[in-house]
């Protein structure tokens, strides 16, 4: 979309945060729309939230058997929640100021075979695809176990059809991966942003990789165009499908356990803080969905894009969605955070979050690097770049974010805070790359 039909100048003087987030500036939006109470959503119910969270545990005894590290977990997709004291602290020293309350690491770069956070959306969407076909063939029912996925009988069944997605990169792995191993055919169309590595990877699981010169959403574009011609072929739309959000949405109970189990609480004396690195918005906005119904008004959830592509923080400030891009003022959609260079959002996400999340903010590659340096040195935990951007949530809250904590009478209770910084991706970088990273003098 051009601007001249968008008529720039007139949003700028509706907007006036958009001329910073032109000349990259660091920028915090606060969400005016944001409701107190619990939001529940017709198209996306606690009920279908749970049918998920029941599909991920019929799933269970196969995902044991065919990916044995997951067996100490017993075939559930789940990751560590645990505190960075000594992360905090470096930043503390850096910065000059506090962070009040407990700073948290939920470690979805760790998160079981695919290694980011797109093992929650991604994996549960193709098993979901999977058991329809299983179903409607007679191959199985819910009552069965599970573990019948993995045999040849069910390669060889699936093999008949194919899966293709768009992607970055940590969507199309986690696709790739798991659709691979069940036996379909797969084609991950990757955008210009994604890394070699991520393409390799996939290829050398008999995935085939179609490469593009263009951004994200002509790759999904693309790949839904192709997938449309093709009956066989089941295409998992990043930007529209509530299967993947349903997905993200299952870790929204998960750390309330966790949060019980560390026992954090989590009320009008003890605010919960959550900031979650954004793309096109499929993963944070189905935790920050899920999360938003459990705890209310008790909950105040932050979305963080890098300053070449604060595609969310657009559309939601305009009210626009998908009909405005990051280049339709002036920025270009290049940054080291891969998995966050997406130039327009999920008009599908954009819209629930409406009345969920507090706000977005802004955060530049160099602090992704800064900050990667910091966890491995600090934590002994890698997190490629992308999950950095969750990491400068705390700091922004405390610079400019100051106006929001008194408007919502939290200045008295910082103290009993719990900050969660929810980590996206990481743990199958290869070590050649980490290395790099953690030399980077960006």
């Amino acid at each position: 979309m051009n601007q001249q039909i968008l008529n720039l100048d007139e949003l700028k003087e509706r907007f006036p945060l958009i001329e910073k987030l032109h000349s990259e500036q660091y920028v915090f939006w606060e969400n005016e729309n944001i409701a107190k109470e619990r939001q529940v959503s017709d198209r996306v119910t606690p009920d279908m939230i749970q049918d998920a969270e029941n599909r991920l545990k019929r799933f269970s005894s196969y995902i044991k058997v065919a990916f044995p590290i997951t067996k100490f977990s017993d075939g559930i997709i789940e990751s560590e929640l645990r505190e960075i004291a000594a992360m905090k602290k470096l930043i503390e020293g850096r910065r000059g100021f506090n962070i009040p309350g407990k700073l948290m690491l939920k470690c979805d770069h760790a998160l079981p075979i695919a290694g980011s956070i797109k093992a929650r959306g991604g994996i549960y969407e193709v098993l979901s695809h999977a058991e329809k076909l299983a179903i409607d063939a007679g191959l199985i029912t819910e009552q069965d176990d599970y573990a019948k996925f993995h045999s040849e009988e069910f390669r060889e069944f699936f093999s008949k059809y194919k899966i293709a997605v768009g992607s970055t990169g940590n969507l199309g792995l986690s696709i790739g991966i798991i659709s691979a191993q069940l036996g379909f055919q797969v084609t991950v169309h990757m955008s210009i942003e994604a890394k070699e590595w991520k393409k390799e990877l996939l290829r050398e699981k008999g995935v085939e990789v179609i490469e593009y010169e263009s951004d994200y959403t002509s790759a999904v574009e693309n790949g839904r165009q192709v997938a449309e011609e093709d009956p066989a072929c089941h295409f998992v739309d990043d930007e529209n499908s509530i299967d993947l959000f349903l997905g993200y949405s299952v870790a929204g109970s998960r750390l309330k356990d966790q949060l019980q189990q560390a026992k954090i609480k989590v009320d009008a004396k003890h605010p919960l803080f959550v900031y979650l690195p954004c793309g096109v918005g499929g993963a944070p906005g189905g935790i920050a969905y899920s999360l938003k119904q459990i705890y209310g008004e008790h909950i105040h959830i932050f979305f963080a894009e890098p300053f070449a592509s604060p595609c969310m923080l657009l559309g939601l400030m305009t009210g626009m969605h998908d009909k405005i891009s990051v280049n339709d003022i002036g920025l270009s959609n290049k940054t080291e955070a891969d998995g966050l260079a997406v130039g327009r959002p999920s008009r599908f996400v954009g819209t629930l979050m409406e009345s969920v999340i507090s706000g977005c903010y802004t955060v530049d590659d160099s602090f992704l690097f800064r900050s990667l340096k910091g966890m491995f040195e600090t934590e002994n935990i890698f997190m490629e770049p992308s999950a950095h951007a969750g990491v400068y949530g705390p700091i922004e809250l405390m610079m400019q974010g100051t106006s929001y904590i008194q408007k919502h009478g939290l200045t008295d209770k910082m103290e009993n805070a719990t900050h969660i910084i929810w980590s996206t991706g990481g743990d199958l970088v290869p070590e050649e790359l980490r290395q790099q990273y953690l030399q980077s003098e960006i």
